[in-house]
Protein backbone atom coordinates (compact mmCIF):
# COMPACT_ATOMS: atom_id res chain seq x y z
CA UNK A 1 0.00 0.00 0.00
CA UNK A 2 1.10 3.31 -0.93
CA UNK A 3 2.54 5.29 2.17
CA UNK A 4 2.07 9.00 2.89
CA UNK A 5 5.16 10.89 3.40
CA UNK A 6 4.90 14.49 5.62
CA UNK A 7 7.86 16.62 6.15
CA UNK A 8 6.92 19.24 8.91
CA UNK A 9 9.19 22.28 10.45
CA UNK A 10 8.04 24.91 12.59
CA UNK A 11 10.33 28.84 12.86
CA UNK A 12 10.11 31.72 15.07
CA UNK A 13 11.49 34.70 15.03
CA UNK A 14 12.23 36.24 18.53
CA UNK A 15 11.15 32.95 19.65
CA UNK A 16 10.04 33.37 23.84
CA UNK A 17 9.93 37.25 23.08
CA UNK A 18 6.97 39.32 22.80
CA UNK A 19 5.89 40.27 19.68
CA UNK A 20 7.56 37.71 18.03
CA UNK A 21 6.07 35.41 14.83
CA UNK A 22 6.70 32.26 14.31
CA UNK A 23 5.54 29.98 11.33
CA UNK A 24 5.29 26.39 10.20
CA UNK A 25 5.29 24.60 7.18
CA UNK A 26 4.35 21.08 5.85
CA UNK A 27 5.08 19.07 2.55
CA UNK A 28 2.86 16.15 2.18
CA UNK A 29 3.70 13.57 -0.75
CA UNK A 30 1.59 10.44 -2.03
CA UNK A 31 1.86 8.76 -5.05
CA UNK A 32 4.32 11.10 -6.61
CA UNK A 33 2.08 14.31 -5.89
CA UNK A 34 3.81 16.94 -3.42
CA UNK A 35 1.42 19.54 -1.43
CA UNK A 36 2.71 22.44 0.58
CA UNK A 37 0.84 24.04 3.52
CA UNK A 38 2.19 26.58 5.87
CA UNK A 39 0.49 29.19 8.10
CA UNK A 40 2.11 31.73 10.68
CA UNK A 41 0.72 33.21 13.84
CA UNK A 42 2.27 36.34 16.42
CA UNK A 43 3.19 35.62 20.14
CA UNK A 44 4.09 32.15 19.85
CA UNK A 45 7.22 29.32 20.53
CA UNK A 46 9.34 27.94 17.55
CA UNK A 47 7.67 24.41 19.57
CA UNK A 48 4.09 25.12 19.29
CA UNK A 49 5.03 25.81 15.38
CA UNK A 50 6.99 22.56 15.27
CA UNK A 51 3.58 20.77 16.94
CA UNK A 52 1.15 23.09 14.41
CA UNK A 53 2.88 22.09 11.39
CA UNK A 54 2.31 18.13 12.29
CA UNK A 55 -1.19 18.94 13.13
CA UNK A 56 -1.92 20.67 9.72
CA UNK A 57 -0.40 18.07 8.14
CA UNK A 58 -2.54 15.44 9.32
CA UNK A 59 -5.58 17.45 8.90
CA UNK A 60 -5.25 17.27 5.34
CA UNK A 61 -4.93 13.91 5.03
CA UNK A 62 -8.37 12.65 3.72
CA UNK A 63 -8.19 8.91 3.99
CA UNK A 64 -6.66 7.92 7.24
CA UNK A 65 -6.73 3.96 6.36
CA UNK A 66 -3.53 4.89 4.84
CA UNK A 67 0.18 4.17 6.51
CA UNK A 68 1.62 7.83 7.08
CA UNK A 69 5.47 8.62 7.98
CA UNK A 70 6.04 11.78 9.36
CA UNK A 71 9.91 13.23 9.45
CA UNK A 72 10.43 16.30 11.74
CA UNK A 73 13.41 17.99 12.91
CA UNK A 74 11.71 18.88 16.28
CA UNK A 75 13.10 16.69 18.86
CA UNK A 76 10.35 18.05 21.00
CA UNK A 77 7.77 16.60 19.08
CA UNK A 78 9.52 13.13 18.13
CA UNK A 79 10.90 12.38 21.46
CA UNK A 80 7.01 13.28 22.84
CA UNK A 81 5.60 10.41 20.25
CA UNK A 82 8.35 7.97 20.28
CA UNK A 83 9.45 8.25 24.06
CA UNK A 84 5.44 8.09 25.09
CA UNK A 85 5.93 11.32 27.42
CA UNK A 86 2.38 12.00 27.35
CA UNK A 87 1.25 8.85 28.50
CA UNK A 88 3.64 10.11 31.56
CA UNK A 89 1.20 13.66 31.37
CA UNK A 90 -1.99 11.96 30.95
CA UNK A 91 -1.49 9.79 33.97
CA UNK A 92 -0.05 12.72 35.86
CA UNK A 93 -2.90 15.16 34.93
CA UNK A 94 -1.47 16.76 32.26
CA UNK A 95 2.11 17.97 34.73
CA UNK A 96 5.82 17.30 33.77
CA UNK A 97 8.13 15.09 36.42
CA UNK A 98 8.74 18.82 37.89
CA UNK A 99 4.62 19.00 38.74
CA UNK A 100 4.90 22.10 36.63
CA UNK A 101 1.86 22.19 33.64
CA UNK A 102 2.89 20.71 30.62
CA UNK A 103 3.67 23.25 28.03
CA UNK A 104 1.30 23.28 24.68
CA UNK A 105 -0.81 20.75 26.00
CA UNK A 106 -3.95 22.45 23.70
CA UNK A 107 -1.68 21.32 20.66
CA UNK A 108 -0.64 17.85 22.28
CA UNK A 109 -4.57 17.18 22.71
CA UNK A 110 -5.00 17.92 18.99
CA UNK A 111 -2.00 15.86 17.63
CA UNK A 112 -3.04 12.86 20.03
CA UNK A 113 -6.48 13.13 19.02
CA UNK A 114 -5.28 13.05 15.62
CA UNK A 115 -2.78 10.15 15.80
CA UNK A 116 -5.68 7.94 17.32
CA UNK A 117 -7.39 8.61 13.99
CA UNK A 118 -4.23 7.17 11.73
CA UNK A 119 -3.59 3.38 12.82
CA UNK A 120 -0.37 3.09 10.61
CA UNK A 121 1.26 6.37 11.60
CA UNK A 122 5.38 6.49 12.02
CA UNK A 123 7.39 9.53 13.49
CA UNK A 124 10.79 9.71 12.38
CA UNK A 125 13.82 12.34 13.47
CA UNK A 126 15.96 14.17 10.78
CA UNK A 127 18.27 16.20 11.16
CA UNK A 128 18.02 20.05 10.79
CA UNK A 129 19.71 21.95 8.15
CA UNK A 130 21.71 18.93 6.42
CA UNK A 131 20.90 19.08 3.06
CA UNK A 132 17.54 16.50 3.58
CA UNK A 133 15.52 18.66 0.36
CA UNK A 134 12.20 18.11 1.56
CA UNK A 135 12.80 19.09 5.19
CA UNK A 136 14.93 22.21 4.07
CA UNK A 137 11.74 22.87 2.21
CA UNK A 138 9.35 22.75 5.20
CA UNK A 139 11.93 25.25 6.94
CA UNK A 140 11.41 27.31 4.00
CA UNK A 141 7.95 27.24 4.08
CA UNK A 142 7.63 28.21 7.60
CA UNK A 143 9.96 30.92 7.37
CA UNK A 144 8.04 32.67 4.58
CA UNK A 145 4.77 32.13 6.07
CA UNK A 146 6.75 34.53 8.82
CA UNK A 147 7.70 37.16 6.53
CA UNK A 148 3.69 37.44 5.18
CA UNK A 149 2.73 38.55 8.88
CA UNK A 150 5.20 41.47 8.62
Amino acid sequence: MDRIIIYCDGACSNNQQAQNRGGWGAILQYQGKAREISGAERNTTNNRMELLACIKALEAIKNPALPVSVFTDSAYLHNCLTQKWYQRWQKNGWLTANKKPVENKDLWLRLLALKEHFPHITFQKVAAHSNIVLNERADQLAKEAIQKLL
